[in-house]
């Protein structure tokens, strides 16, 4: 793609958000008031299946099937990857999703069928270079990933170097394709503003990407409705939306759903799933256990 057809295409999408609601933002938080969380709760309360231009469909009955099961603690052990891997085959979760390191193993546990090898490149800062995170996006392929998550490079979005950013992208998720892997792009949106949250989503689509995701989990903040929802409005339903970081409970994955995500990521999805069959609400997480650690 051009870089003259790249930076039109973000400069209509900014217009375009902004149009739809910078005009009018909400006291209470300070974002786009169509995206406003209190407003966004309200109209799922009164039972709404659908949120905005894009919004989810209901929860389908089979909640694990949404769900990478998640285990990205440095400190994970062997034992605790295979539990991952059990836990997910008795579930029935979408993904494991796991560091790099253990994608060979999760591989053969799993057997290469469903439920598939998730892991992430370029994390948790995605600071690294393009030619380095498109080194593992190949050698995580080879290894038996079936999906790939990598972070961009927050700061050259920041920093307003948005050729930096799309060729970061495009270095991952054009690897991904040619390999029939999907590629799923963090936009730790919790550090952006915005504006930012439409470019980085913008770029995202126009590299090829399959998804965009909400957070690494590791950062300041994680999924919220109205990030979301903005993220479902700007890339349309052509590709998928991920909600990672902090998703601990059935309730918040039908709030995520409903306001357009696709994909949920949760090191709580054995509770969550348990919850959606009317099982017990208490049930203990590894992020229940490690506060502090991580928005997973």
């Amino acid at each position: 793609m051009q870089w003259a057809d790249l930076q039109r295409i973000i400069s209509e999408e900014v217009t375009a958000a902004l149009a739809r609601g910078r005009t009018r933002t909400c006291e209470c938080h300070s974002v786009l008031y169509d995206c406003c969380p209190d407003r966004v709760r309200g109209v799922i309360d009164a039972g709404a299946s659908r949120l905005g231009l894009y919004a989810g469909e209901k929860v389908p009955s089979d909640v694990a099937a949404l769900i990478d099961h998640t285990l990205l603690k440095a400190d994970a052990t062997r034992q605790e990857i295979e539990k991952l891997c059990k836990e997910a085959r008795e579930f029935g979760f979408a993904t494991v999703c796991i560091n790099p390191t253990w994608v060979s193993l999760a591989s053969r546990l799993l057997g290469g069928a469903s439920p598939l090898v998730c892991t992430v490149v370029g994390f948790p800062l995605g600071a690294t270079t393009a030619d380095v995170k498109q080194y593992e996006t190949r050698r995580v392929i080879y290894d038996g990933a079936n999906e790939v998550d990598m972070v961009i490079n927050v700061g050259a979005l920041k920093s307003g170097d948005l050729a930096l950013v799309e060729r970061d992208i495009a270095a991952v998720a054009g690897t991904a394709r040619e390999c029939g892997v999907l590629s799923k792009v963090i936009i730790e949106a919790a550090l952006l503003t915005d504006e930012e949250k439409v470019t980085a989503c913008s770029l995202s689509k126009a590299a090829g990407a399959d998804f965009v995701k909400t957070s690494t989990g590791f950062g300041p903040g994680g999924a919220t409705v109205a990030d979301v929802a903005l993220m479902r409005r700007v890339v349309g339903p052509d590709i998928g939306v991920k909600a990672a970081g902090g998703v601990r409970d059935y309730e918040s994955l039908k709030n995520l759903v409903s306001a357009g995500a696709s994909r949920v990521g949760a090191s709580a999805g054995v509770k969550i799933v348990q919850e959606s069959r009317g099982g017990a609400q208490s049930a203990q997480t590894r992020s229940d256990a490690a506060p502090g650690t991580s928005l997973y």
